[in-house]
């Protein structure tokens, strides 16, 4: 057997997961045998609490808060905390604004809400959570895009 196809094999045992290999042939004898490299140990998943709703570039046009085009090339002005109440995240995890992709979004700005609305769906470990408004009155601005990570206590809704 040459050194051509032996290479041959070793390569057909990686790509089979295979971690040994006897072959004879006449008076031929070969054992292989592959150790197998322990795998990368996982990296640490980080969030980064988001104080502040998502800044978005002045030429990106977040879908979610319905501004127009014109709006976002007047010059940066400072902004105050708008007034109202605050539907924060119960948990760690991603945030969705609808059941499925294909779904409507459970709430939209200028949608009447009361303590019982599902507003969102938090999914943390595979587990879809429901969030629930928890209070009364109009969803003026939804603070956290589709699919986006988030903290406990994340603002991710403004009721007034």
């Amino acid at each position: 057997m040459e050194l051509k196809q032996i290479k041959e094999l070793m390569a057909a045992m990686e790509k089979a997961g295979m971690g040994r290999l006897r072959l004879k042939e006449k008076d031929f004898e070969i054992e292989l045998e592959r150790k197998e490299s322990a795998p990368p140990a996982p990296q640490p998943v980080i969030y980064h609490p988001h104080p502040e709703p998502h800044k978005f570039p002045s030429h990106a046009t977040p879908p979610y808060k319905g501004h127009h085009a014109e709006e976002h090339h007047k010059p940066e002005e400072k902004k105050t905390e708008a007034s109202g109440k605050f539907i924060t995240s119960p948990m760690v995890g991603t945030m969705y604004t609808a059941a499925s992709p294909e779904d409507a979004a459970f709430v939209k700005v200028g949608d009447k809400v009361d303590e019982n609305t599902v507003v969102c769906i938090v999914e943390a470990m595979k587990v879809m959570n429901e969030v629930k408004a928890g209070v009364s009155g109009t969803i003026a601005e939804i603070l956290v895009q589709n699919a986006h990570p988030v903290e406990f206590g994340s603002k991710l809704f403004r009721i007034t």
